[in-house]
Parts: structure tokens; sequence; C-alpha cells
């Protein structure tokens, strides 16, 4: 029994640094990804901008149109139901 404890303590003691390692700074884990440079930010603002005044010339849509609108036909309107009345006698 104690060779088991010992065994486990140490396996115990030995993963306690895992952690640790797993939260150091300075590892790049994506080294493809690099920060721009600031002339490449700014042609990316210049980008952007352009973008957003491009949409801006865009017409607003007057309604919603239906281009299928003249080719469907109306929808059938339901006839009007005549109110039943009652007839016979009512016996229980």
């Amino acid at each position: 029994m104690r060779i088991f404890c010992a065994a486990l303590l140490a396996s115990l003691v030995a993963a306690l640094p895992v952690p640790v390692w797993a939260q150091a700074p300075h590892l790049n884990m994506m080294p493809e990804l690099q920060s721009k440079t600031p002339e490449e930010k700014e042609a990316e603002a210049a980008r952007e901008k352009a973008y957003r005044e491009s949409l801006k010339k865009i017409p607003d849509a007057k309604g919603a149109s239906d281009p299928w609108g003249a080719v469907r036909a109306e929808p059938a309107k339901p006839a009007t139901a005549k109110p039943k009345t009652k007839t016979g006698s009512a016996g229980n």
C-alpha cells in the first residue's frame, strides 16, 4: 500500500507544472497572424471609408414591388356563407 501511495503522490507532483506551462504568455501559437503596419492600417481605413460612401450612393427602395404581380391571378374571394337556420324540433 505504501508503494501505491508513493507512486500516486509522485504522479500528482509531476502533473502540477502542466497547467502552468499552458499559461505561458511568450508562446506564439499562431505565427501566421502578424500585426499590421501603420501603412496597412491606413489603407484598410481608406477602403472601409470608400465602401461606406458607395453604400450611401445606392438608392433606397420606394416600396416593395412584386415583379410577378401582373402574372399572378387575383386570389379567389371566399363566397359569403348563408346563415344556417334551425329547422325541425329541438327534442332531447
